[in-house]
């Protein structure tokens, strides 16, 4: 590891100007969820081109490879949690072993999830009732992202280990390179243009593995050749079971609350689905949207992780604690805004991607009493989710997950879509309910102040002795 560096960096982390460290940790990750939604945006417009039904694959497909995906993404969470609180109290070596462990542990364990979603990928779109119009869409464009996991698990562990150093512009320059590639593959593969096989669906999700894979192999370059802040050596990459264990103890909470959640979306699109396509398109469109508008509360947020981790490990909770509520306060704003711009261009936004009067018709249905919870979910939810996480306590994190979706979500949105409203009105204000109660309950958990702990400090008092 580049001491001198990532000390300079941690020294303005744990006792620079609060709101100046976050901006400069934000921009590169704001820049970067951009770009990610930009292709999203992208992919959409060009899916949309053959029809309803293509478009809604890709929004079929992510909660079922959101599903096993969040299981490697929670031990990334606790790699993050290690290797950024080890560097928080001073401890560089520490943190390397730590990088390189979940470096090799994530590469392994996606390699597992691909062949075992390639595999269920028939059987998950049955149980979730995608119609017959969508379902060969569905399958072409889910099988082809689950052959291209272990090197998206790459690069997403080359970006957690990025950021929790305070790097976060590195991976940002990647993924504008890939996300580049992939906007200019997605038209040559998808269409057949300039001599390429004309694939339709299949050629949006060929697209993105090859973007992935691209990226993953650059983050490998740069930390096996020292040219980040973190230099992984043959020696690092070797399994070491003892800190798996240490990972898997942090991690598996973190694993089962997203995976959990992801899979209640897969149950989210059943429910949904049972209105038929256009409310879906609706949906999917809509959401896509609010990804973009609030990219810049979740860069933010995402810094606020890097600050939280580092200021954990050098024990100033009171600091951590008072960055977490600013952090609060400017995404719960940004993301009140967003909404507004939606309410406002709603109608000449989705005539640019889909010119269907009823899927624009249903749209409204969304954001009246769905869309209006957003500012909640961001400004406080997403915020103190990822305090959990970043210190550590990630059993808080999984509670909060669970609770937000299976307990309250799912639930809501099916009596009230099916047994009470017996519409799509239903099923998006319970929706939006979800939002409100579970940020009510988040943000008293986060003033309790149990999270206010060091998960390395058995690693530390052993240093000691």
């Amino acid at each position: 590891m580049t001491a001198p560096k990532i000390h300079k960096m941690r020294q303005e982390i744990v006792e620079g100007n609060i709101e100046k460290t976050l901006f400069r940790l934000a921009w590169p990750l704001i820049v970067n969820n951009i770009i990610q939604v930009l292709y999203n945006i992208t992919d959409t417009f060009w899916l949309g081109r053959i029809g309803r039904e293509a478009l809604s694959a890709p929004g079929v497909a992510w909660p079922l490879i959101g599903t096993l995906m969040s299981l490697g993404m929670g031990f990334a969470t606790a790699g993050f949690a290690f290797v950024g609180q080890y560097i928080g109290a001073e401890e560089y070596k520490k943190a390397e072993r730590a990088a390189g462990a979940l470096y090799s542990l994530m590469f392994i364990f996606a390699s597992i999830v691909a062949v075992v979603g390639y595999l269920i990928v028939p059987y998950a779109l049955r149980f979730m009732k995608v119609t017959e119009n969508v379902y060969p869409y569905s399958l072409s464009y889910t099988r082809i992202i689950f052959a291209g996991i272990p090197f998206a698990f790459s690069f997403m562990s080359f970006s957690f280990l990025m950021r929790a150093t305070g790097d976060t512009k590195t991976p940002v320059k990647i993924s504008f390179f890939t996300v580049g590639l992939n906007i200019v593959l997605d038209p040559l593969l998808i269409f057949g243009l300039f001599g390429f096989p004309e694939l339709g669906v299949a050629g949006a999700a060929l697209a993105t593995i090859i973007s992935n894979t691209t990226g993953s192999i650059i983050g490998a370059y740069l930390l096996l050749a020292g040219k980040v802040g973190i230099h992984l050596t043959k020696e690092d990459l070797k399994p070491d079971w003892s800190f798996y264990a240490k990972i898997f103890r942090v991690g598996l909470p973190s694993s089962i609350g997203s995976s959990a959640n992801s899979f209640g979306f897969v149950i989210l699109t059943r429910i949904i689905f049972g209105f038929g396509d256009v409310t879906y398109a609706a949906y999917t469109i809509t959401t896509r949207l609010v990804n973009f508008l609030t990219s810049i509360s979740r860069g933010i947020s995402m810094a606020m992780g890097t600050m939280i981790a580092q200021n954990i490990g050098a024990e100033k909770y009171g600091r951590a604690k008072k960055i977490a509520e600013r952090t609060m306060m400017v995404n719960f704003t940004l993301a009140s805004i967003a909404i507004l711009l939606i309410g406002i261009f709603r109608v000449q936004v989705f005539r640019v991607f889909l010119n269907d009067p009823a899927v624009i018709s249903e749209s409204a249905i969304v954001l009246k009493y769905f869309l209006i919870s957003v500012p909640f979910f961001n400004g406080i939810f997403m915020v103190v989710d990822n305090v959990f996480r970043s210190s550590g306590h990630t059993k808080k994190s999984m509670i909060l997950g669970i609770l937000r979706l299976w307990g309250l979500r799912i639930p809501l949105s099916y009596i009230l879509g099916y047994h009470i409203f017996m519409s799509s009105k239903g099923v998006f204000l319970g929706m939006g309910l979800s939002n409100f109660i579970a940020s009510g309950v988040a943000l008293l958990w986060f003033f309790k102040g149990s999270w206010m702990k060091r998960i390395i400090e058995g690693d530390i008092r052993k240093t000691a002795n």
